[in-house]
């Protein structure tokens, strides 16, 4: 039998293709030849390659070559070459931002700009090819380097004495014990033995960084085209909090998507933020709330111009993405500053068919989760920060508010590591997660039952002229024809087939293709949904998406209505007294379905009859919804109201103001 344990250690041979653009045949194949042979006589711990491509061939080298890591591009014997060399490498850049690019150029004359589009220079009459071959390792082995995960694992192989927090110590607390070291076993060594102190000096600080944090943190912004990026482990909750603080802590005017992440409601009742709720759009066939119409973004910004910030949501849950940079640009004409909510969209900048991202368009600030879509553990976020006007001392203090002072270091090795995966890998994998995609919806269509829902399926009319795009890795299913609701479709897939999908409405299933999607996986995802189609039912599932109640109007702030004097009234008691009662009253806290996830009260919204009787409808379903911010005493569900101050008798001596 083979030996498993050795097999487990082994991996692919690193492999670096290194590719020589230039329009010299002769210089392209000189330098290519000595490059190469001064490899194989250098340490090659990345097995650099050196070739040559022919200009007609670099897009199609650029979509398919895996291996790719960097570029020489030659600016050409005449001086109008060095324009071409310029656009050409922007046009690179369009494909594929992470890899390194080097200039071949006949003399210094370079302008800043142009300058900035390249790693480092060569001159044409270079013969020292030793200083060129460790210059390319030298940046590819920057690119590659995790700083922080690899102090951290040094560390932990000194094998030091712990004599501080936590209190486990290296998981000894654990390891013999009768009762709970069966926990330790299935953990494993390494998730004790990484969970340290802020007492090791030598792993940095990650609220004040200066050595290995700071040094992974740069990395990343480079690698996802930030100036300033921060690493969070407290999630993109806290992640949305601290940048809304940075911009409205104390109080201001924010315009946001009612269908926004609840940290941002939350940050707004924090901050006393005044709010300028926009209306998300429902898709009434399959009860999907998409993006906020750009014309009542527009519209919102020029009624609100004392707003100092935007705050959007793209891509979606269900992969709808905005085409930001037109809005971006309209709020920065009216002096407001962008957040961009990227937590399902962490992957963007690293496949072509997913540009142009949030950064990209211009976005002040975005935050995203990089443990949704890439390789990091839950709760690790990324804060991603280009404000022309950032204040970095008091986004330190923000960030020290909101964040653990005893962070997970597992949890910040792991961001490190998911941007070098990236940066080294993320075209390649974002590419078989493509191919993935593809495969999975022609097999779900050709099923006649299951049907796979593009980006025409998805958009609702009143965005139908607003270039709103798809993330496709986020994969809806349409099920109507199967006969069975997405939660019962969720159930099925669960029990029968041991497959667990990400959401359902009353007649979708989504899926996510995940850097982590294996051809087994998709293998078995496509064999349930094939024998469920010759299973359908006899007595199809008829139902219709639940539309939100309007939203009605804000009586005073959010953050007077959550901390004010306020009472619990019933939410039933009867049906028709609950609404007489509650009508016109004040909710002091954020009433939040799910699905879709959406508040349909917040604090310090005007109650209708309308919200009331939704509300009661959800409690009274067979299915059953979770409804977050209700309050339940003896099982009876409360909502928590503005209590209603009696009028104040006039004083003796006074008389009140005449009645007209």
């Amino acid at each position: 039998m083979p030996d498993l344990g050795n097999l487990t250690e082994r991996r692919q041979p690193l492999e670096c293709r290194v590719v020589l653009i230039s329009p010299d045949s002769q210089l392209a194949g000189d330098w290519v030849e000595a490059l190469n042979i001064t490899a194989a006589q250098h340490e090659n711990p990345f097995g650099l390659r050196f070739e040559s491509v022919p200009l007609p061939g670099v897009d199609r080298m650029m979509r398919e070559e895996t291996h790719l890591q960097a570029l020489i591009v030659d600016a050409g014997i005449e001086p109008a070459g060095l324009a071409s060399a310029e656009q050409l490498v922007d046009r690179l850049h369009g494909f594929r931002a992470q890899l390194d690019i080097f200039l071949v150029a006949q003399d210094c004359s370079l302008s800043v700009s142009a300058r900035q589009r390249f790693d480092e220079l060569f001159d044409r009459r270079e013969g020292n090819f030793n200083q060129m071959f460790r210059l390319v390792q030298a940046f590819i082995a920057r690119r590659a380097s995790t700083p922080f995960a690899d102090t951290l694992k040094a560390y932990v192989f000194s094998a030091r004495d712990a004599w501080h927090t936590p209190g486990h110590s290296g998981g000894d607390s654990l390891r013999n014990s009768p009762w709970v070291s069966d926990f330790y076993r299935f953990m494993g060594e390494h998730i004790f033995n990484t969970d340290l102190s802020v007492s090791v000096q030598v792993l940095d600080s990650l609220l004040e960084p200066h050595s290995v944090i700071q040094e992974a943190q740069d990395l990343a912004a480079k690698t996802f085209g930030a100036e300033h990026t921060f690493f969070l482990t407290n999630g993109t909750s806290t992640a949305n909090k601290v940048v809304i603080q940075q911009v409205l802590g104390g109080g201001g005017k924010i315009i946001v998507d009612q269908a926004c992440h609840k940290s941002v409601h939350h940050a707004i009742v924090m901050n006393r933020c005044e709010p300028v709720y926009l209306k998300s759009t429902l898709h009434p066939q399959y009860g999907i709330y998409g993006p906020v119409r750009r014309a009542d973004l527009e519209w919102a910004l020029e009624e609100h111009g004392d707003a100092r910030l935007l705050v959007v949501t793209s891509c979606t849950y269900d992969g709808l993405r905005y085409d930001l940079q037109p809005i971006i640009e309209h709020a920065h004409r009216q002096g407001v500053k962008v957040l961009v909510d990227e937590a399902w969209f962490a992957h963007g900048y690293f496949h072509p068919e997913l540009r142009p991202t949030a950064l990209e368009c211009g976005a002040d600030y975005v935050t995203q989760s990089t443990h949704k879509m890439l390789s990091a553990f839950s709760q690790a976020s990324m804060i991603h920060v280009q404000d022309p006007d950032f204040d970095e001392f008091r986004f330190r203090e923000n960030l020290n508010m909101h964040a653990s002072t005893s962070p997970q270091y597992a949890m910040i090795a792991s961001l490190d590591v998911a941007r070098k995966q990236m940066a080294m890998e993320g075209y390649s994998c974002l590419r078989r997660c493509m191919l993935m995609v593809d495969k999975l919806r022609r097999a779900l269509d050709e099923t006649g039952v299951f049907r796979a829902l593009d980006l025409d399926d998805l958009i609702p009319a009143p965005l139908a002229g607003d270039n709103i795009r798809l993330d496709p890795t986020k994969v809806t299913i349409d099920i109507s024809a199967s006969g069975y609701s997405g939660k019962e479709m969720q159930i099925r897939l669960f029990d029968q087939y041991g497959i667990q999908v990400e959401k359902t409405t009353y007649n979708t299933v989504s899926v996510l293709v995940t850097l982590g999607s294996t051809e087994s996986k998709l293998l078995r995802l496509i064999h349930a949904f094939k024998q469920l189609a010759q299973h359908q039912r006899r007595r199809p599932h008829i139902g219709s998406p639940r539309r939100l109640p309007e939203f009605t109007r804000l009586t005073c702030l959010p953050a007077d209505a959550y901390f004010s004097d306020a009472e619990e009234l019933p939410l039933m008691d009867n049906g028709i007294q609950a609404e007489r009662r509650l009508v016109g009253r004040t909710s002091a806290d954020e009433i939040v379905p799910y699905p879709p996830g959406i508040p349909v009260l917040v604090p310090g919204q005007e109650i209708s009859a309308e919200i009331v009787q939704f509300l009661q409808l959800l409690l009274q379903a067979q299915t059953a919804t979770e409804i977050h911010g209700l309050i339940f005493r003896s099982d009876e569900p409360l909502l928590r109201v503005v209590r209603e101050r009696p009028p104040l008798e006039p004083e003796s001596g006074e008389s009140e103001p005449p009645a007209e």
